[in-house]
């Protein structure tokens, strides 16, 4: 079994929120989920509609030393919060 099968998504839908709430969710889940996201046991998975959190939670996520990406599904967008890697620091 490979890693991505073990591994923990941690999914939050804040669909209808706004920042700054979207992003405070974000920072407490990030600080009590920590060691299993630094370990790469977990990745957080975000669902939001605010244009907004797809620049503020991926800018403080990558300042924290994670890896972000910011997808658009249909008429939301899709956040993933994981470790930090030299091949995916882009």
């Amino acid at each position: 079994m490979n890693d991505l099968e073990t591994q923990k998504i941690i999914n939050i839908d804040m669909r209808g929120q706004v920042c700054p709430a979207c992003l405070l969710v974000a920072m407490d889940t990030l600080n009590r989920h920590k060691e299993a996201l630094k370990n790469g046991s977990e990745t957080l998975s975000i669902k939001t509609d605010n244009r907004e959190a797809t620049t503020t939670i991926p800018i403080t996520a990558k300042n924290m030393g994670y890896s972000v990406t910011v997808t658009k599904i249909g008429s939301f967008y899709q956040i993933c919060i994981g470790f930090f890697t030299p091949e995916n620091k882009k």
